[in-house]
């Protein structure tokens, strides 16, 4: 995107008519799942607001620095007036700025780690090489209900996240929602999330981790209240018998080659060493962000998992033969 924009930003400034497209395609980049000019709550709001200060304060300073390194030169003899310029450009414009900046950053750091209430909602979030594992809890309630890769808030309230790390230090990001906070092993962070508006936004891990760093992505997907209630508690319950004997041929077979040794299936297998599957048919990606969902991709991922995802935990399952790996996928598909 960033070439063609620079290519053709000549041919069009040239042409007048062309003007009003090149803000659109300007435009276009501050909005979208991905965006931190796009704020979706208050701490990416506060966030944003920070960035335009400093934005246009820069913009100023360059100004005014720019203005100022002429004046040596229109009095080249004057050298009391240049020690002026310097204590006033070098010392106390630097100082009186930021004097009044940091107090400022730290108020907005600080609306990311409001105190929790007692029945908040509280998610621990688990960064691991390279997937995301997300467990739903009360802070009042010990129980917790565990997926993966996936995040879900209801709309309009704080959501406390407490994140971890299991090996090397990651970095949660949501740039729509929040800032930036690091997951480092040994070590519980802890911030507060809350979006104001329904949708779907993208997270990412924003500390290089390894080689599959930039595939190790979820999505936040924002309900309103009843929604969301109403998906916990779909989450909390085992799932139900195979209707069909294709998908109970894929049930048996993710017993019996082990995928239970790592993979969670309410009611039917449970481990902790990989990401919990009980509803990953409703998944919008497969592989923390690495393809899209669906019966093809998931079938491609147990068969190639090392070949689109080199160094991820999984192994390739490409001994199974088409209609076991077709039975397999159907019934991950199936798990809602």
């Amino acid at each position: 995107m960033l070439p063609i924009f620079i290519r053709w930003t000549p041919l069009m400034i040239r042409n007048s008519r062309s003007v009003p497209l090149l803000a659109c395609v300007t435009l276009a980049s501050c909005a979208g799942p991905q965006s931190a000019l796009d704020p979706a709550g208050p701490s990416a709001a506060s966030i944003h607001q920070l960035g335009i200060i400093m934005y246009i304060g820069a913009s100023a300073v360059t100004l005014l620095v720019a203005v100022l390194m002429l004046v040596p030169f229109m009095r080249k003899n004057d050298s009391r007036a240049n020690r002026k310029l310097f204590l006033w450009t070098g010392v106390l414009l630097p100082a009186v700025t930021l004097t009044a900046l940091v107090p400022y950053v730290l108020a907005v750091g600080h609306e990311t780690r409001t105190p929790a209430s007692p029945n908040q909602l509280s998610i621990d979030v688990t960064g691991s090489l390279y997937w995301w594992s997300m467990s739903y809890r009360r802070t009042s309630e010990l129980t917790e209900i565990a997926t993966a890769n996936e995040l879900r808030l209801p709309v309009g309230e704080p959501v406390e996240l407490s994140l971890r790390s299991n090996d090397v230090i990651h970095s949660f990001w949501a740039p729509n929602l929040a800032g930036k906070t690091d997951m480092i092993p040994g070590r519980v962070t802890r911030m507060v999330i809350q979006a104001d508006r329904p949708g779907i936004y993208r997270g990412q891990c924003a500390e290089y981790c390894g080689l599959q760093h930039s595939l190790m992505a979820f999505d936040v997907i924002v309900l309103p209240r009843r929604e969301f209630d109403a998906w916990l508690a779909r989450l909390t319950q085992p799932v139900r018998e195979p209707p069909a004997p294709e998908l109970q041929q894929g049930r048996d077979l993710f017993v019996s080659i082990g995928c239970g040794e790592c993979h969670t299936v309410r009611g039917v297998v449970e481990s902790r060493r990989g990401p919990d599957l009980t509803q990953v048919g409703a998944r919008r990606t497969i592989g923390a962000g690495t393809l899209p969902g669906g019966v093809g991709n998931i079938a491609a991922w147990i068969a190639s998992a090392q070949h689109l995802k080199p160094g991820n935990a999984m192994r390739s399952y490409d001994q199974l033969e088409g209609p076991q790996l077709r039975a397999l996928a159907y019934y991950l598909e199936s798990l809602k």
